[in-house]
């Protein structure tokens, strides 16, 4: 299960990051986002070396607001610091795995 912490990056700490990373926002109690992790959770085991950073998010929270982020959970997929694709409230494998690809220059098919 992903575990939202209330600690978050700096956008700037983003911005500035190398090769591919994945932002998460949720948070620990929100149903969506635990239904979701079924999905999520596979595709992020098979990349262990992409940086995930699952960050709580709500009212008054600026990194998900400097995103725009508005539902739970909302994935953020980096490369080199920008913005690549997003996946919101994930209902499959799909669409998240097309996301890893596009960020780690792999296949969709994993």
């Amino acid at each position: 299960m992903t575990t939202y912490s209330p600690e978050q990056p700096d956008r700037a700490t983003l911005d500035a990051t190398w090769g591919p990373a994945v932002v998460m926002f949720g948070t620990n109690w929100c149903g969506y986002c635990r239904a979701a992790d079924r999905y999520v959770e596979p595709v992020l085991a098979a990349h262990p070396q992409v940086p995930v950073h699952a960050v709580e998010d709500g009212k008054g929270r600026p990194l998900g607001r400097s995103y725009r982020v508005k539902l739970w959970p909302t994935m953020i997929f980096l490369r080199d610091g920008v913005e690549v694709d997003r996946v919101v409230r994930p209902t499959g494998r799909d669409a998240v795995e097309r996301a890893m690809a596009q960020i780690t220059g792999g296949s969709a098919d994993l």
